[in-house]
C-alpha cells in the first residue's frame, strides 16, 4: 500500500499502480469500521465520469452495506451534490469518487463524516485500520437516488431575480457538471450554450481544471466566437470555478470572490470573508472597503470549509476556485452555486463587463505549479522559507511561506495533491513582477538540486 496515497484532504492515486480493486477492497471495510465506530448509520456515495468509478463504487457500496450501514447510490453527480444529500437526506456520512483535476489515470475518494469532509489526522486514522485490518460486520441495505432534480430545485429557489439574459457559454471539461449547470443557468433566463458537457473519463478535448491556460483555452475561444458575456468553467467533479470574461480574459477564483464578496457585503456590513494565501492583495484591500472583514487562511478546500464555519464567515473562497458559501447556502465548495451567484450580480448591470473591469488592477500570474518529488517538496519548502525570511519585509507561514518585499509578494508552498510546489506572485508592476519570480525561481530550482 502506497502511503502517499493518503493526502491532506483526501485519497488519491494512479489507478492500477496506488489504487486497484484490492484496495478498494480493504478501504470500503476500513471505512465501514470508522463509520461504525462514530455511529454512522445512512451514507451517499457520488462519483465523476473516470473510467474507474463505476467498479469502485460497486465495492465500496458492498463493502460499507456488509458493515452494517445503509448506502444511497447517488449515481454520477458533482462532488456538491453529495455535499447536498449529506444535508437534504439528513445522512451521516459520504464518499465521492473522485480525480478532481488531476489527470485521467488518477482517481480517489473524498469522505465526509456528519456534514463536513474530514482532513489530516482523520484521513491517517482511516490508513491505519487498512493496515490493521479491522473490520465491523453488520447487514445494511443500498439504494439507487437521484438527488439531482432536488439539488436544481433547490440552488434555484435560492437566486434571486435576473433582469438580464446573458449570453454564455459553459465547459465542464467532460466532467461531471454540465447536466446541472446547463439547467439551471437555463431556467435563470440565460442563453447557454455548451462545450465538452459528455462526461468521459479519458478527457478527449482538455485536462478539467479551469485555473490553467490549457484548461480554458476552448472556453476562451468560444466566448470570443460567440461574443458572450462570459464563460464558466468547472473541473472534473464541479467543485471548482473558472471564469473567461467578454475580452478573453481569465478571471481566477480569487477575484470571483471578491466580486461575490463585495455584494454580499451590500446587505450584510461587517462580515467576515475568508481568502487564503494565493489571494491577491486586491481581494483583501476590497473586502476592506466593502465593509467588511478579511481574513487570511490556509489552502484546502476541507480546511477552508471548517475556518468558515470557525468564524461564522459569510464567504470563503481560494484561486484555485473553490468557494464556499455561508449565504443562502449550506456552506460547501459548489462551483455550479457560485456560477449561479454571479450571474445574479452581473444580469443586474448595464454592462456586466464593467464589473471585471472595475477591480484594481495589479500584475500578477496564475497559479504556478513546479514538479517535485513527494519525498523533498516539505523539504524544499521549509529551507526557502528560512530564506525568505532573511530578505522580506514581511512573511506569513500558516501554509508554506508568503512574503513581502517592496510592495511585491511570493507565495512558495507544498501542493497537497500532488508531487509539485505551488508558487503566485504579484507586484505593482511588470518589471517587479519578473524580478520576484526570477529570484525565487532560481533559488528555489538550487535547492531542489540540492536535494534531489
Amino acid at each position: 500500500m502506497n502511503p502517499q496515497v493518503f493526502r491532506e484532504y483526501d485519497i488519491r492515486g494512479v489507478v492500477g499502480r496506488d489504487l486497484d480493486e484490492e484496495f478498494v477492497r480493504r478501504f470500503a471495510r476500513a471505512m465501514g469500521a470508522y463509520w461504525v465506530e462514530r455511529r454512522v448509520k445512512r451514507v451517499s456515495i457520488g462519483m465523476d465520469a473516470r473510467l474507474s468509478s463505476p467498479v469502485f463504487r460497486d465495492i465500496l457500496k458492498d463493502g460499507i452495506t456488509k458493515s452494517g450501514i445503509d448506502v444511497y447510490d447517488l449515481g454520477l453527480v458533482p462532488t456538491p451534490v453529495m455535499y447536498y444529500s449529506l444535508f437534504r437526506l439528513d445522512l451521516d456520512g459520504g464518499i465521492q469518487i473522485t480525480g478532481s483535476h488531476n489527470p485521467a489515470d488518477n482517481n480517489g475518494f473524498k469522505i465526509a463524516l456528519g456534514k463536513s469532509t474530514i482532513y489530516g489526522g482523520e484521513i491517517l486514522k482511516i490508513r491505519d485500520i487498512m493496515e490493521r485490518g479491522a473490520t465491523a460486520e453488520g447487514s445494511g441495505s443500498a439504494c439507487d437516488y437521484d438527488i439531482v432534480p432536488e439539488y436544481i430545485d433547490d440552488v434555484l429557489s435560492r437566486i434571486g431575480a435576473c433582469p438580464r439574459r446573458l449570453k454564455i457559454i459553459i465547459d465542464p471539461g467532460n466532467g461531471v457538471g454540465g447536466r446541472t449547470a446547463m439547467e439551471i443557468y437555463s431556467r435563470m433566463g440565460m442563453d447557454v450554450k455548451g462545450i465538452c458537457l459528455e462526461p468521459d473519463g479519458t478527457f478527449p478535448n482538455h485536462h478539467p481544471d479551469p485555473t490553467t491556460a490549457e484548461g480554458v483555452e476552448m472556453l476562451k475561444r468560444q466566448v470570443l466566437q460567440d461574443k458572450a458575456h462570459l464563460g464558466i468553467g468547472f473541473d472534473g467533479d464541479a467543485d471548482r470555478i473558472g471564469v473567461i470574461d467578454s475580452r478573453g480574459k481569465p478571471v481566477y477564483g480569487d477575484m470571483i470572490t471578491t466580486i461575490l464578496a463585495c455584494e454580499i457585503l451590500k446587505k450584510r456590513p461587517g462580515e467576515k470573508i475568508i481568502g487564503e494565501v494565493k489571494c491577491s492583495r486586491v481581494f483583501f484591500d476590497e473586502v476592506r472597503r466593502c465593509g467588511g472583514v478579511p481574513i487570511m487562511a490556509r489552502v484546502g478546500h476541507s480546511p477552508m470549509k471548517a475556518r468558515l464555519h470557525e468564524e461564522n464567515a459569510a464567504l470563503a473562497g481560494e484561486m484555485s476556485g473553490h468557494i464556499f458559501f455561508n449565504d443562502r447556502w449550506y456552506g460547501f465548495d459548489d462551483a455550479v452555486y457560485a456560477g449561479a451567484r454571479l450571474l445574479e450580480i452581473l444580469s443586474a448591470q448595464q454592462d456586466p463587463q464593467a464589473v471585471f473591469d472595475s477591480l484594481p488592477k495589479m500584475h500578477n500570474t496564475p497559479e504556478i505549479r513546479i514538479d517535485c518529488p513527494d519525498e523533498i517538496k516539505f523539504k524544499v519548502v521549509k529551507e526557502f522559507a528560512e530564506y525568505a525570511r532573511s530578505i522580506s519585509d514581511e512573511c506569513v507561514d500558516i501554509d508554506g511561506v508568503r512574503f513581502t518585499r517592496d510592495g511585491s509578494w511570493g507565495l512558495v508552498r507544498p501542493s497537497n495533491t500532488q508531487p509539485v510546489i505551488v508558487l503566485r506572485f504579484e507586484a505593482e508592476t511588470d518589471e517587479d513582477l519578473s524580478r520576484i519570480e526570477r529570484d525565487t525561481r532560481g533559488y528555489l530550482d538550487g535547492i531542489i538540486r540540492d536535494l534531489s
